[in-house]
């Protein structure tokens, strides 16, 4: 932390003096960051200026995966679930996060069956009966990001694969439990764990959540199998996301050779994935987008 004298502006650019701002949450931090734990930066913190900003730009992430959930269906392709982002998000003045960012080619992630995240949109890929499917939708709003995704089950599906959406939707919801100020983000990703190795399940390893808001991806970089008590301390004006990717055998995934995207599970069993967008708050969290 940079010293600022206490009768000084805040550092967060509030106008007013940092002994009655930011002062003693500062001093906290310290005393953290003296016991060995990491702590955030400042530029993690966001203020209520980009909140409401970022919150404008959830509504509109919100809005368009309610509109893919009212249509998808067997049948579909998933070409047509791009379309349907795209057409949806520029219709609110809105720019699809995914488009182009590192190389992307389309507006939004389709994650079918064994696919554990990032799959590409195509017209060769038609939702059949007994699919499960991640549509993984993120929003740039003025500049402001917004990010969360939804499994859907097609037609029948199987008892297992049904199970697995449960169960994984149910773990983000206990990780979202323990989402507190001054507790741990390895107090959110034990709870995950845990409830997912119950079920027989595994959590990827090699691949997390992030901070979000002001960027598309920022710091910090969110682990689901971190231990209770470890990883960054959450303090309030924190963001970031609860998406664990669970599969219903192994942890190991592999990226596709030939788009250098798609991720798949490596013995080809089932994956599901939930995630939002949370916001760590003085006496807990709020959901931003989901």
């Amino acid at each position: 932390m940079h010293f600022l004298n206490r009768n000084n502006p805040c550092w967060c650019g509030s106008g007013i003096k940092y002994k009655k701002c930011h002062y003693d949450f500062d001093q906290k931090l310290a005393w953290y960051r003296n016991q060995g734990h990491i702590i955030p930066s400042r530029s993690m913190i966001k203020q209520p200026a980009q909140i409401a900003a970022i919150r404008e730009s959830a509504k509109v992430n919100v809005a368009v995966l309610d509109y893919v959930a009212g249509r998808i269906r067997e049948g579909v392709t998933t070409e047509e679930i791009d379309r349907w982002v795209y057409e949806q998000t520029t219709r609110y003045n809105a720019v699809p996060a995914p488009l182009n960012f590192e190389g992307f080619p389309k507006s939004v992630c389709t994650s079918i069956n064994e696919v554990v995240c990032h799959g590409i949109p195509s017209p060769d890929v038609v939702l059949k009966d007994g699919d499960i499917i991640n549509i993984d939708c993120s929003t740039n709003l003025n500049g402001y990001y917004s990010d969360s995704s939804r499994m859907f089950c097609i037609g029948n599906v199987s008892p297992e694969k049904k199970k697995l959406v449960e169960v994984t939707k149910e773990c983000m919801e206990l990780g979202l439990a323990q989402v507190k100020p001054w507790g741990f983000l390895g107090d959110m990703s034990q709870a995950v764990n845990d409830h997912a190795r119950a079920h027989g399940y595994r959590v990827v390893r090699d691949i997390g959540g992030h901070g979000v808001g002001l960027e598309f991806h920022e710091d910090p970089w969110v682990s689901y199998v971190a231990p209770k008590g470890t990883e960054m301390v959450m303090v309030p004006g924190m963001m970031f996301t609860i998406e664990p990717m669970i599969n219903m055998g192994s942890e190991e995934v592999y990226v596709d050779e030939d788009d250098d995207w798609t991720v798949y599970t490596e013995d080809g069993s089932p994956s599901a994935q939930w995630e939002i967008q949370v916001l760590v708050t003085e006496d807990g969290y709020e959901v931003i987008s989901w």
